[in-house]
Formats: C-alpha cells, structure tokens, sequence
C-alpha cells in the first residue's frame, strides 16, 4: 500500500511523498530521475515493505511539490539542500539513499558534502559528475549521446515537449514493453504537472552548466570539480544497466578515483529504465545492502495497488 504526504522543508519547499514499508525498519530514500516522478519506485517499495521504510519524494518541480518560477532555483546547491533538510525532517541519517538519473546527480553531490545523512548509497545509472564531465569534453560518444541536453535546455522546450500528447518524449523510453496504458497514464499526469507542465523538471537542465559543449567558449569548458568536492567517503554501490543510450559504459571508467569504497554491478539486459525493466532487481540489491552479512557485495562486474494517506512524523497528509 502506497501512502502520500506532504513534507514542509524549513526552507519554505514543499515536497510531496510516496512512502510504503514498515515503521521501525531501516530507513531507504529513492530519489527519481528525469523524465520520471516518485510514483516509479512504487513497485521497488512494494517489494521492499516487509524490510524497509520507504520513502520517495518528487523533487521541487515535479508533481505536487513546490516549483519556483526562477531558473536559478534549480541549480544543484538548492536541490541537494532539499535532499538533506528532507531526510533531516523525517528522522535524520538514512540506512541506504537510493538514486537514479537526475535524482543520482544530487545524490553523488550530497554524498559528497554531507556523508553523514547516509550509511550508504547505492546509484542508478546516474554518472558522478566528475566522471561525466570529463566524458563530456573528451568523448566524442558521450558529447553525441548526451546532446538531448541542449534541446532541453531550450526556451521552447517545454511546449514542443507537450505537443501531440508528448510525442516527443515517448521516443525516450524506445519499444519498452513496461509502457503498459496504465504507465502511459502515470507518466500524461507527471507531464501535465498539475497545469504546471514541464517547467520545473526543465530547469534542472538550464540550470547546470554540466552538458555538451556547443563551441570553445562554452562554460563547460572552463568547469572545475576539484576532487576535494566531488570525493564520496560513502561505501557505494553503482547498479547500471549497460543498455542505457544516454549514459555510456565510459562514465564508469576510473570511478575509484572518486568513490574509494565502490561496487560496480553491470546488468547487461538493461537499459536506463532498469527501475522500470527490473524492479525485483532493483529490489533484491537495495536488500543485499540492508543486511549486514551482505553489505559487501562482489566487486566484479558480471557480462500501484491502491493509495492510502498517511502522514509521518514531519509530514502533513495531502
């Protein structure tokens, strides 16, 4: 059974909730990517219940939660800092943050600044930054695979986007058979936003200079992460479908260097919708990381129902 809630931040956001699991039990995150909402971890958290408490928010921008008009509110610092002020309001440090795609990025950078909000963490196809954006002015691959960025950074991006019931942004998911009608439907009410569109999750986009360069003076370009920054001190486990056409198997290369206490698991038969494609996946390694005699995971990289509203401690029912 899925609960929903509203999270008040002390900061003025709002972030509205899904939440599954068992009070008591360790304490898991899920933070979602783009062009996604919280309701995608609905079926990982499911299966989780019975040894977790779940939580996944929509970020600020997306369904239900708060959504400022300016650009500037969506650079990285403001997002992580909802990150952190949410997982403080409903109880402090997590047992294991959970991120994919977007919600990864601030996960790394909140793994970085601020380790103490988590034991662990375990990333979805998600590329740390430093690793992306030496990809980015260096691979000719990636420069090409991520060169959706710059359209969607784009002024008029959010109407072309909604045009002819989102067909564009169909094509992101290729011929998934997990596209059922009841996810079309999921996926028309995330897009409409509650009459807000596509703004908010756009923004993320304008707002980080972390995308393909489009000519020497790009401020890509002259962008530094000093490794003091970017280094997560956090044991990290980094499940990655190598399907994924957006985010190439290079971003992983030298990880390490960042991520001292890393496990790479390579899925093969999966692409960046993994959560979608392989929930019981998902589920089982998020599991592995919460027992104790499992948290150390091989290092080699092998070839909803109904809602219920209820509020936790933090929390205001919606």
């Amino acid at each position: 059974m899925i609960r929903r809630f509203d999270v008040a931040l002390p900061h003025g956001i709002t972030l509205a909730c899904r939440a599954a699991g068992t009070p008591g039990a360790s304490r898991v995150m899920l933070l979602h990517g783009f062009p996604e909402a919280a309701f995608v971890w609905d079926e990982v958290m499911a299966r989780l219940a019975p040894v977790a408490d779940c939580v996944a928010p929509n970020l600020r921008g997306y369904p239900g939660s708060s959504a400022p008009a300016d650009v500037a509110a969506y650079r990285s610092r403001q997002l992580v800092a909802d990150v952190a002020a949410i997982i403080s309001v409903l109880g402090g440090p997590l047992d294991l943050l959970v991120a994919h795609d977007w919600g990864g990025a601030l996960a790394w950078n909140l793994a970085a600044a601020q380790p103490g909000l988590m034991k662990r963490l375990l990333i979805i196809n998600a590329p740390h930054p430093a690793a992306f954006l030496r990809e980015l002015l260096t691979s000719p691959a990636q420069q090409a695979a991520s060169a959706y960025m710059n359209f969607l950074c784009r002024p008029d991006a959010d109407a072309l986007l909604a045009e002819r019931d989102f067909a564009r942004l169909w094509p992101f998911f290729g011929g998934a058979a997990w596209l059922t009608d009841a996810v079309r439907a999921q996926y028309r009410s995330a897009w409409r936003n509650d009459g807000r569109g596509l703004t908010g999750p756009l923004n993320y986009y304008r707002a980080s200079p972390l995308r393909p360069p489009s000519g020497p003076d790009d401020p890509v370009q002259t962008l530094l992460l000093p490794d003091a920054a970017v280094t997560v001190q956090v044991p990290t486990t980094v499940l990655w479908g190598e399907g994924d056409a957006a985010l190439l198997p290079g971003l992983l290369d030298g990880l390490e260097r960042w991520v001292p206490d890393l496990h790479v698991q390579r899925e093969p038969g999966a692409t960046h919708w993994i959560v979608h494609e392989q929930p019981r996946r998902v589920a089982e390694v998020i599991t592995s990381l919460l027992r104790p005699a499992l948290i150390k995971l091989p290092a080699t990289e092998p070839a909803s129902p109904g809602s219920q509203r209820t509020a936790p401690p933090g929390g205001s029912e919606r």
